[in-house]
């Protein structure tokens, strides 16, 4: 019934293994993977036809992972997966960017990729995994894939590279590395790391593009075995006559636009340009024989691609005047805005963030339910792209796969140097508003985001910040470009973004438009990333150098203390009745962990204070010789019984009162009186002895009293609740002597 194939291998001490034949085979082509016990199905659709009036390629890729695939029921009202989470859309784009540049240009037919994770052994991560099914089954399709590619992860641990580590290793290791290429060349690089060098970080892209190889060969064997789909007869249109008219038209005006170093003066030049040529070549009444109008688009987009890079090439002069390794002008400000926690304005050329950074305690964490089981973010990062930073008009609602991306990419790049939980217990939120763009928002969101935290008193390791590089790369020659455009991106072969501190890199991320680049020229955009970084660096410098020394006055401040965790039940209380009556008393936000750690959290420090005072008398234990404030509950006969400790009490005998003799209690003592106690330790029944005496009454300082000899009528009545009845004494019988 079925005709299946497969191919296995080893691949990092595990077995990988390729299928096809049995599962979705109605699909145009289709591969269920497996790696350790980790399983998912990859599937590839296109159109056979290209839309009327398509102007873009229409590629989709939607990696889902199902609740089954490691045994659980999804949370929520429904008990089913919903939208796509942000782990889901990240995935989708890591496997989206390394195959997009291998369809031919013009390929205007609709693709589809669809991932699922079928099983999770909770030890193989399956994104890699995803992104090789997802190659194999493009490659099996027919469908004009100019693959296939593979990929692989590396981690850093011990100082020894770990290809495709377990999820338990990567805990331990200094780098997580994702890297998809092809056989000749690297097309992807995603990366957080921990402040490495250059050098360490170019030595793990080639070590994973290395262990690549092994797996594009056996998608060549399992296709070879297999065979695919007839392939797609798609041949890339011969438009060098319609290039011809459009520069012979349009040429001068797009030299003259890109000499305009203001963007909005650029682009209105250049569609000026486009409106003139349009008019003259594009098919009309009154002229029949011209080209469609979706012909004209991507020819000019070509013309204007092939002027600007051809100058640059020749020149070495960038479109705004720049040299290839130079940085736009740089305007940094800390504390834009007072009343928030912490805030940054960091504006490069025509690229401009405000970043706000916003400190919670662990009740604002974010539990997301993954696979692996709910996890507890403490750090977030949110990046919003708004239509009127780029001058334009547009539908705004949910947050796009754009901005999930390039807030994860920032999130990357800060998490590297944040404290300790144990240093700094704050849940800290990150946000990015993007009020200008002209090329690399994303390290303008590091850059100000670094800025923001310090302003608002998070003791950062050291400040972050991040550049964007670039790559014209032709017959002609090679140039690499420092902190790129938006156009520079837009026509440009290479978007390779590197952030660090002056330490190292904490993170890197890369995107290929042509068919890969080299090692040298990967070296080269390193170096270069690292002068541009330093500059940016500098420039930071000259708004905030280091973090503030406290929170500022509008965050909340919170202290940590730690009970012992056979004492947590007596602070929460039965259905959490005595943690309530706390918080609602103090006015302070209190926290448990199952450690016995707790997090007191309160703008006013007279609310910390009373709540860990509570605390510490429900859990602590009164200790001999010390001195506590307490308050007189109730006056006796023999003395006077004083609060002293929480809810403790404790008796200060008559004879404890005064170095003198006082001959009742209430000539000194009357209930609610406030005053200062020593405690002289316990009775044989464990009752508490207190003295007022051994203490200065002003002061609350401990003073020497020299003892006088104690009479038995205050032996027996000391620590007594009432005084002893005197003991009656039997008469004795008259027989005896």
């Amino acid at each position: 019934m079925f005709n299946k194939h497969s191919v296995t291998i080893d691949w990092a001490g595990r077995e990988l293994t390729l299928e096809t034949g049995q599962v979705a085979r109605q699909a145009d082509g289709a591969v269920m993977a497996t790696y350790g016990e980790t399983k998912l199905l990859a599937t590839a659709c296109y159109a056979k036809e290209a839309r009327p009036g398509q102007n873009f390629f229409p590629l989709t890729v939607n990696y889902m992972e199902k609740f089954y695939a490691a045994g659980k029921v999804p949370g929520g009202y429904f008990k089913r997966e919903g939208r796509p989470t942000e782990r889901e859309t990240l995935i989708s784009r890591l496997t989206d960017r390394p195959i997009r540049p291998l369809f031919p240009k013009g390929f205007r037919n609709e693709v589809q990729v669809v991932i699922t994770v079928l099983q999770h052994d909770l030890e193989n991560e399956p994104d890699i995994i995803g992104m090789v099914a997802a190659s194999a089954a493009l490659a099996l399709s027919g469908a004009p894939f100019a693959g296939p590619i593979g990929a692989a992860r590396v981690g850093l641990i011990d100082g020894d590279y770990v290809l495709n580590p377990m999820l338990d290793e990567m805990v331990e290791s200094e780098l997580d590395l994702v890297v998809a290429g092809t056989h000749e060349a690297i097309m992807m690089v995603e990366s957080e790391a921990k402040e490495l060098t250059e050098e360490q970080m170019l030595g793990a892209v080639m070590f994973a593009h290395e262990a690549c190889q092994d797996v594009i060969e056996a998608i060549h064997d399992l296709v070879e075995k297999a065979g695919a789909k007839p392939a797609y007869d798609y041949v890339t249109p011969n438009l060098e006559d319609e290039k011809k008219d459009v520069k012979k038209i349009a040429e001068k005006g797009i030299k003259a636009a890109y000499k305009k170093k203001d963007k909005m003066e650029r682009q209105d030049a250049l569609r000026d340009a486009k409106a003139d040529a349009k008019t003259k070549l594009v098919v009309s009444d009154e002229n029949p024989h011209g080209m469609t109008e979706a012909v004209f688009n991507d020819v000019f987009k070509s013309v204007e691609s092939e002027t600007v890079r051809q100058s640059v090439i020749k020149t070495k002069k960038r479109i705004d005047g720049r040299k290839t390794d130079e940085v736009r002008p740089i305007e940094a400000m800390a504390g834009l805005l007072p009343r928030t926690h912490g805030s940054a304005l960091f504006t490069r050329g025509e690229t401009q963030a405000i970043c706000v950074a916003t400190l919670g305690t662990s009740e604002d964490e974010q539990f997301v339910d993954q696979l692996t089981g709910t996890i507890k973010n403490k750090f977030m990062l949110h990046y919003n792209f708004p239509p009127y930073s780029v001058g334009e008009t547009g539908r705004m609602g949910g947050t796009s796969r754009r901005e999930h991306g390039h807030g994860k990419l920032a999130w990357r790049a800060l998490q590297a140097v944040l404290p300790s939980n144990e240093d700094f217990p704050y849940t800290i939120r990150l946000v990015s508003e993007i009020t200008e763009s002209n090329g690399s928002s994303s390290m303008a969101t590091v850059c100000g985001c670094s800025l923001a935290m310090m302003d608002a008193g998070v003791p950062l390791k050291r400040p972050v910040s991040g550049i964007a590089m670039g790559l014209i790369k032709d017959d002609n020659g090679v140039a690499v470009l420092s902190d790129i455009l938006g156009d520079e991106d837009h026509l440009g072969d290479m978007d390779f973004k590197v952030a660090g501190t002056s330490e190292g890199i904490t993170s890197l991320q890369m995107d290929i438009k042509i068919a890969g680049i080299t090692e040298d020229i990967m070296e080269t955009a390193l170096a270069q990333a690292y002068d541009g970084r330093l500059h940016i660096l500098d420039k930071m410098n000259e708004a905030l150098t280091e973090s503030r020394e406290s929170v500022g006055e509008f965050a909340p401040r919170i202290e940590q203390m730690s009970i012992p965790v056979d004492k947590i039940r007596d602070v929460i209380g039965s259905g959490g009745k005595v943690i309530r009556e706390i918080v609602d008393t103090t006015g302070a936000r209190v926290s448990v962990e199952d450690d016995g750690t707790i997090k007191i959290a309160s703008n006013d420090q007279k609310s910390i204070d009373a709540a860990k005072e509570w605390i510490t008398s429900l859990t602590a234990e009164p200790e001999a010789g010390k001195v506590y404030k307490g308050k007189v509950v109730k006056v006796v006969d023999f003395g006077a019984f004083v609060n002293f400790f929480g809810k403790k009490d404790g008796l200060v005998h008559v004879s404890m009162i005064k170095p003198e003799r006082v001959n009742h209690p209430s000539d000194f003592l009357e209930e609610g009186q406030d005053v200062w106690v020593k405690l002289m330790g316990f009775d044989d029944r464990g009752k508490v002895r207190l003295s007022m005496k051994h203490v200065d009454q002003e002061t609350g300082e401990e003073v020497e009293v020299e003892e006088r000899a104690r009479s038995k009528r205050d032996d027996d009545e000391d620590g007594d609740d009432k005084p002893r009845r005197p003991r009656r004494r039997r008469s004795p019988r008259k027989d005896e002597d």
